[in-house]
């Protein structure tokens, strides 16, 4: 997997870290659907086995196991649910040749949720992974997203 320059370097304050935790309803099958499906390594085993670093993206993932039908948060209303579900947050995968990687992550137990689109940046394949997280594989062409760039501020 590659990645492609989003836009103007320059910024010169400190970069801040973010981790991505997923939540798996079967931790052991998330790690085979994550190393084999999008070609992360499993790391390091956290909290007593109950979750599992996963690296080889620019920031580390975590899968955190979590049984379906338990309370996320305290103020939060709806259960942990594993269908298929929408959140408008959701991850990028950038690939070098996205017809493999869609095929690798279909074979892991992907599911593809419409036609590949091309953009004038790249192609996208919207996807779900098997715990029903939206994710997305794009294959930037050219100047990836600097082809989208109405304006610099």
């Amino acid at each position: 997997m590659t990645t492609r320059p989003s836009g103007p370097r320059g910024d010169q304050q400190r970069t801040r870290q973010v981790l991505i935790n997923i939540d798996v309803d079967d931790l052991e099958a998330g790690v085979r659907f994550y190393a084999d499906g999008l070609g992360l390594r499993q790391g390091r085993r956290l909290f007593g086995g109950s979750v599992v670093e996963m690296v080889g993206a620019a920031v580390p993932i975590y899968l955190i196991e979590k049984q379906p039908g338990t309370l996320p948060s305290p103020r939060v209303a709806g259960l942990r649910d594993y269908r298929r579900h929408w959140t408008p947050v959701h991850l990028d995968f950038p690939v070098d040749e996205l017809e493999a990687a869609l095929e690798r992550a279909l074979a892991a137990g992907a599911r593809l949720e419409g036609e590949v689109v091309a953009f004038p940046w790249g192609t996208l394949a919207t996807m779900s992974d098997p715990f029903g997280h939206g994710f997305c594989l794009l294959q930037f062409s050219g100047d990836g997203y600097d082809n989208a760039v109405d304006r610099v501020t």
